[in-house]
């Protein structure tokens, strides 16, 4: 499964692949399933409070290194030619993460599950 952003003016494809929790491991020494399951915990938490307002404590519960991790390697699944993680976001003025990670929640669920009514034989 594939999927392009315009990131900071910048043409970014991404792909999932049987690889990508492979290519994960072998860049930063962490399981895929498992860091992908704590975004999981993520959906109970409120953003806002009762009144709207932005809940910035909330965000302390949320570790954004795993959001570049996974970005980084569905891009390197789609583009292996680009750099090592701080070299590649080094090249954006502009990384909107809140707005990148929605885009790429279908990429991420196809890694974890396959399609529906297909069968390993």
């Amino acid at each position: 499964m594939e999927k392009t952003l315009i990131i900071d003016d910048k043409e970014v494809r991404f792909k999932s692949t049987a690889a990508t929790p492979l290519r994960f491991k072998a860049q930063f020494r962490k399981d895929f399933f498992a860091e992908i399951s704590k975004l999981n915990k993520l959906k109970n938490v409120k953003f806002t409070d009762e009144s709207g307002e932005t809940d910035y404590d909330a965000f302390a519960l949320i570790d954004f290194e795993l959001f570049y991790n996974v970005i980084w390697s569905l891009a390197k699944t789609g583009n292996p030619s680009i750099p090592e993680p701080i070299t590649w976001l080094d090249g954006f003025e502009e990384f909107p993460i809140g707005e990148i990670m929605p885009e790429l929640q279908d990429l991420i669920a196809h890694s974890i599950q396959g399609k529906k009514g297909k069968k390993i034989k």
